[in-house]
């Protein structure tokens, strides 16, 4: 019985994993009720904000009930260098989907028409995409690369651990409109790269900015549908015409072959970039994946 409960680093990892789970599902339950009780009324952006906290509170409790560790230690600290992270993050975002909507634009896929609105509409519907995307890409990150992720490393190890929870990250898509094959294996290899960007900086911060600048840039800047999602921007839409491999179709670049070559050299520049670390501040909080890993590594430190 010892050994079906209890590992080298105490709970084992898959006992703390399900009692996560089972926070999350209470907690969404809960909050769900309060914001039904509250009269909200009931919108994707206010189920990703119950999400998001459900999520991160069921990390928190179990980092501080049955870690014994700080709830900075999931990824959210008060770090010194969570701006710097989160200005890093986001630019690299922006910049890998602006690079491949360059691509298509060159390419004569993509074109951009003029559209109603006013000056003052889309500013404010660029401020209400980041807000929107900002707390959609937490709510990802926390379910995807938070608490649990930072377990099964612990227990598992750093690349099977990327390459199972990215398959769930893929998975958890599989029902977006208008996806495919190809837009599967694009957000499994996000998947891959947003678990690398948090494994070299133990900073859900940085992933965070790095999916906001992403899909911010791809839907409010450039127009595109986001996983099959699609959002207004005033004075202008883009327009995509030529083969669905290359510009995603109504799915959106991510089910394009243009992302996939955007999201791999992104997910090498994570890998081999030395500025990437984690921070002293971070390394003191102890997040579980350190146990495994040593700091700041992919690769297991030898028993």
């Amino acid at each position: 019985m010892q050994r079906i409960f209890f590992g080298p680093y105490g709970v084992r990892a898959g006992w703390r994993i399900a009692m996560w789970c089972g926070g999350v599902f209470f907690l969404l339950t809960l909050l769900g009720a309060g914001v039904m009780a509250a009269g909200v009324r009931p919108s994707f952006g206010a189920q990703v904000a119950v999400e998001l906290a459900a999520a991160v509170l069921a990390g928190w409790g179990m980092l501080r009930l049955v870690d014994r560790r700080p709830i900075g230690a999931l990824g959210f600290a008060a770090d010194p260098e969570a701006a710097r992270d989160a200005g890093i993050g986001f630019a690299l975002g922006a910049a890998a989907i602006g690079l491949a909507g360059g691509v298509l634009a060159v390419a004569g896929t993509a074109r951009w028409v003029a559209d109603g609105g006013s000056t003052t509409e889309y500013v404010a519907a660029l401020a209400q995409g980041l807000v929107f995307f900002a707390v959609a890409a937490a709510a990802e990150e926390a379910l995807f690369r938070g608490y649990a992720f930072q377990a099964l490393v612990q227990g598992i190890g750093a690349w099977p651990a990327l390459l199972l929870s990215s398959a769930l990250f893929a998975l958890g898509h599989a029902r977006n409109p208008a996806v495919d094959a190809v837009a599967l294996a694009n957000i499994f290899l996000a998947g891959v790269m947003l678990g690398a960007a948090y494994l070299r900086t133990r900073s859900l911060w940085f992933c965070t900015a790095l999916h906001l600048g992403w899909n911010w840039t791809m839907s409010a800047l450039l127009d595109f549908p986001v996983s099959g999602l699609t959002r207004d921007t005033p004075l202008y839409n883009e327009v995509s015409i030529g083969p669905r491999w290359l510009t995603g179709g109504d799915f959106g670049p991510e089910a394009g072959i243009a992302a996939t070559v955007v999201i791999l050299a992104l997910a090498a520049l994570i890998l081999l970039w030395p500025g990437l670390r984690e921070s002293a501040r971070m390394r003191a909080l102890r997040p579980l994946v350190d146990d495994r890993l040593g700091t700041g590594s992919l690769v297991e430190v030898p028993a």
